[in-house]
């Protein structure tokens, strides 16, 4: 399979005063946030889906970016965005989650964020040693395509790059440290079943952010990659109706 043919980036030109970062996870491609994007469109808004540095070719390149280049490729976006709408929501799944609850930090004008499934902690422990793994093996078995829907298939990595995974670390790290300047919007959706991150990722964020405006919806049909998966059309249509919910502050 060429992946490539998976990683295409999205833009697109909506008719409403609303733009949407929409951020995929790590070692996946566009193609796993497509189908959010699409309905996105659909619905109006403005919508950049952009392909993270190291993703969409070979899993090796991975191991060659830093998680700074992936905050530019997104500053990047949301210049773009900022260019045509004066509202602004930022969307993403499990990495992706991390980068959306890093800009709203960053930047408090975001007018919300929607997490899925965010990376924050892990359930493998032996992640800790991840600074001395990654000079020992360049990869590990993947961490892609848990999905409940046995028709679906997340296009990504077929190993997951180890020297990249602890590029991930460091920003969840510098992210967890600001939870506390978060007040934005926000929208939490968490699968009951994932076998990549665990209940307590969700709730960490939930307690710590100040936001007053934040809510939790679980996904009871789905595993990690939620957007690809049975309950997707329950993300997409509660994300719309928080968006058009609080584009009008």
């Amino acid at each position: 399979m060429d992946i490539r043919k998976y990683s295409k980036p999205f833009s697109y030109n909506g008719n409403k005063d609303i733009g949407i970062l929409v951020i995929h996870g790590f070692t996946a491609t566009t193609y796993s946030m497509q189908y959010l994007a699409d309905k996105f469109a659909e619905a109006g808004f403005y919508v950049e889906l952009p392909l993270l540095a190291g993703h969409g070719t070979k899993w090796q390149d991975l191991n060659k970016v830093h998680y700074q280049d992936w905050i530019k490729e997104l500053d990047k976006s949301l210049l773009k965005l900022k260019g045509k709408v004066t509202k602004i929501f930022v969307i993403g799944l499990s990495m992706g989650g991390t980068l959306a609850l890093y800009l709203a930090e960053t930047y408090p004008e975001l007018k919300g964020i929607i997490i899925i499934n965010n990376a924050c902690l892990f359930k493998n422990p032996s992640l800790i040693f991840l600074p001395v793994i990654k000079l020992i093996v360049s990869s590990v078995k993947p961490i892609s395509s848990d999905l409940k829907d046995p028709n679906c298939k997340e296009i990504a990595y077929n190993r997951t790059p180890t020297k990249g995974l602890h590029e991930l670390f460091k920003l969840i790290k510098i992210m967890k440290k600001n939870l506390f300047k978060i007040t934005q919007p926000i929208l939490i959706f968490k699968s009951k079943e994932d076998n990549i991150i665990p209940v307590k990722s969700a709730t960490y964020v939930y307690d710590r952010i100040n936001s007053k405006n934040k809510d939790f919806i679980w996904l009871e049909n789905s595993y990690h990659v939620a957007t690809m998966d049975f309950d997707k059309d329950i993300i997409v249509e509660k994300s719309i109706s928080f968006i058009e919910k609080n584009s009008t502050f």
